[in-house]
């Protein structure tokens, strides 16, 4: 199968329902690269579609990002301030308000893989690089969590997590990578890539973010 990965949705309900149109359902994987939740209008109604086409077709995979760990943690431990200051009291709001199913919800998200990797392309939330076990949640290099350069791991690296507020994604050829996080919460747009089954890079797709998705100026922005 071909793969259609797309970036860090972040509670854009909308835009991510416009990039489902350019995906083969029957044909291709849908990989997201985490950060389904927070900052955006609509985690509530991200995570629900995402829960769904989850149950429904074993060829979608859906990574752990930053975000759903720190919801996680939030949980785990009773009150999570680093979660709650990047936009988890807006979520925490808004699955309220949808009568969410906070238990089977955190339940999901702690089964969420780190990694998609098969003989042409590796997937994760933040990239891998030089760091020694890059699986670790904790490990402030690893993959849910790592902004420096990538280690190019001999076949195609697809990542978000730092946002490039443009709406383009940028390839890095030392590290052969893709950073697909076009900032799609902050108004730049979604982008998902269609990969082919051999790695190679078949068609881009950019979403213009809807304005209903977009967070208001006074939310915090960090």
């Amino acid at each position: 199968m071909d793969h259609l990965i797309i970036g860090d949705i972040h509670g854009c309900f909308f835009t991510f329902t416009e990039m489902l149109k350019h995906w083969d359902r029957g044909k291709e994987y849908l990989i997201s690269v985490g950060d389904l939740i927070d900052r955006g209008n609509y985690s509530a109604l991200v995570v629900e579609e995402c829960m769904k086409i989850s149950n429904e077709y074993p060829n979608s995979i859906f990574l752990k990002g930053n975000h759903e760990a720190e919801i996680i943690t939030h949980f785990e431990i009773g009150h999570n301030k680093n979660w709650m200051k990047q936009g988890g009291q807006k979520t925490l709001r808004d699955f309220d308000l949808n009568k969410s199913d906070l238990k089977d919800i955190i339940k999901w998200f702690k089964s969420m893989p780190l990694i998609f990797e098969n003989e042409t392309i590796l997937v994760t939330h933040a990239g891998i690089s030089a760091t020694e076990d890059p699986e670790n949640e904790n490990n402030e290099h690893g993959v849910l969590w790592n902004r420096q350069n990538l280690k190019n791991m001999g076949k195609l690296q697809i990542h978000g997590h730092t946002p490039l507020k443009d709406v383009k994604p940028v390839y890095n050829n030392t590290s052969d990578s893709w950073n697909i996080d076009t900032g799609a919460v902050y108004g730049y747009g979604l982008t998902g890539l269609r990969i082919s089954a051999k790695g190679r890079l078949i068609d881009k797709f950019h979403i213009k973010t809807d304005e209903r998705d977009i967070i208001s100026s006074s939310e915090n922005m960090e």
